[in-house]
């Protein structure tokens, strides 16, 4: 029985049936989503990310609140409190952006989502927009996991930039082979 993805999961829950992506090949290329600084995610707060229990990948420590598709495919998870976004590849890797830690509790407060469950979105297309220092001052941090949660169909798997780079939304972050 293969493993559930934390994408397959959520649909669950919710009811909702999944839209199945076109694979179109075995090589993923996932790009940065939030310009900033890279943070290994062994290094986030949160036991969920650090321990890759949502799937492998990174955290980006934010310098601009916006929240650029990583990837072309299909918007596969966005909360009502507004502050993650989950797209599902058009080659099939699950990717979640969730900006800050314990950011559920602001229940969407700083956040203005700009796209809906189940649209198309191009890389670099904006999703999300929210205040960096109206997050801070409620007392969160800010630092923003990017996690491919079905990491585990891939046999190889690789974080881009080095932990303390600078990079800037569009540039490769995460490649990953089959």
């Amino acid at each position: 029985m293969a493993k559930e993805s934390f994408t397959q999961k959520i649909f669950k829950f919710l009811g909702m049936q999944q839209q199945e992506p076109e694979q179109s090949n075995t090589a993923v290329e996932i790009y940065v989503p939030v310009t900033g600084t890279i943070v290994a995610l062994k290094d986030v707060e949160d036991e969920a990310f650090s321990s890759e229990a949502l799937g492998n990948g990174c955290a980006i420590d934010p310098s601009i609140g916006e929240v650029y598709a990583p990837c072309d495919g299909v918007v596969s998870v966005v909360p009502d409190t507004l502050h993650a976004v989950g797209v599902t590849a058009d080659n099939g890797a699950e990717v979640l952006v969730h900006v800050g830690m314990n950011t559920v509790e602001l229940k969407g407060k700083g956040y203005e989502m700009l796209v809906k469950e189940d649209d198309r979105v191009k890389k670099g297309q904006l999703l999300l927009k929210f205040d960096i220092a109206a997050i801070k001052e409620a007392g969160y941090p800010i630092v923003t996991p990017v996690v491919v949660s079905n990491s585990y169909e891939y046999s190889s798997f690789e974080v881009v930039p080095a932990v303390g780079s600078s990079v800037k939304q569009g540039e490769l972050l995460l490649k990953a082979e089959k």
